[in-house]
């Protein structure tokens, strides 16, 4: 038996996000079929809007991030799966701008498949459409996958920069241009000491001998490549920063913007001990965490583990982080 307070996988989901929108009717809609968010007021300054979404599994991603500052609409697939093209080309439609529409998509090959048919639609209704495509997973960056690196934490950076610089009234080109920016200056690393629970099975996705690691874990529970003892937070926490760094070619006298991310069954006090270690290894390098976010923002259901992230950022950017926003996640 399943130990989510659910009927059934999908009822999760559906009852989920109409108490999502229940719940902060004054900053998103439910348009329950085909299934998306809007923003119940937008920004007004935009000419593009921002689109983005995923699985359900991952909140408060997608439609935690949807209101003024941030998107315009998200839409929410099954548990770990893919929106539909219809679900995606529909939100498009009902808030596109003067301008067009973006779509903020993660590299998962189903995102991708339903994201690129919407886009055709859109084109063919004479609605200018781009993609920035954000590929930040580190544990997947190899020759050898040929889908590249997978989007997971740095999914929210992107989204809250281009937001900012949305509201701006930048053009689809230029929000491209910065979109690329951010996505190819931000890189990410999961950890995990347990899996999540299948709301399918109530089993974990996969089972790991006590005192083990996970190191480079998915956020739809994809297993990494490395299975490692279990150390002390620290020294974990360096290990991970010191590839990251590495990753970016950051040197002395950079600055980046933080992200310790939750995976949906690691307690804030972890968290916020891990952002203590996180600052003191960028320390040891000479980078400077110029701003940052801890929470719980792109979870993978009850995993029990955290992810690191970390986005180039320079005086523009980092104004484009500090612009206000209101949805109902966004905290910083």
């Amino acid at each position: 038996m399943s130990p989510y307070f659910a009927a059934s996988p999908d009822s999760l989901v559906d009852d989920g996000l109409a108490g999502f929108a229940l719940a902060h009717a004054d900053l998103v809609h439910l348009i329950p079929d085909p299934g998306y968010v809007t923003a119940a007021a937008p920004s007004p300054g935009r000419v593009v809007a921002l689109v983005s979404g995923g699985g359900a599994g991952h909140e408060p991603l997608h439609a935690g991030f949807v209101g003024a500052g941030m998107l315009d609409a998200a839409c929410p697939g099954r548990i770990f799966a893919s929106p539909h093209n219809r679900q995606i080309y529909e939100a498009s439609r009902a808030v596109a701008g003067s301008g067009g529409v973006l779509h903020v998509v993660k590299n998962y090959t189903g995102d991708k498949i339903n994201f690129g048919i919407a886009a055709e639609r859109l084109q063919h209704d004479g609605i200018r459409c781009a993609r920035v495509l954000v590929d930040d997973d580190l544990a997947t960056d190899s020759a050898d996958i040929a889908v590249g690196r997978r989007g997971t934490g740095a999914t929210v950076v992107v989204e809250k920069l281009l937001g900012a610089a949305a509201d701006q009234g930048l053009d689809l080109d230029a929000l491209v241009a910065l979109g690329e920016r951010v996505a190819a200056g931000s890189r990410s690393l999961a950890v995990a000491t347990a899996a999540h629970t299948s709301p399918a099975t109530g089993s974990p996705a996969f089972a790991l001998p006590a005192g083990q690691l996970e190191y480079g874990v998915g956020i739809h529970g994809e297993r990494s490549g490395s299975t490692r003892p279990l150390t002390d937070p620290a020294s974990l926490v360096a290990d991970m920063a010191d590839s990251l760094v590495i990753a970016l070619g950051l040197i002395p006298g950079d600055r980046v913007i933080t992200v310790v991310n939750g995976l949906g069954g690691t307690t804030p006090l972890e968290l916020y001990g891990v952002h203590h270690h996180l600052a003191a290894a960028l320390a040891d390098h000479g980078v400077t965490a110029q701003r940052h976010l801890v929470d719980s923002v792109v979870t993978a259901l009850d995993m029990r583990g955290f992810s690191l992230t970390l986005t180039r950022t320079d005086d523009d950017l980092t104004a484009l982080w500090d612009a206000p926003a209101r949805t109902a996640a966004w905290k910083a």
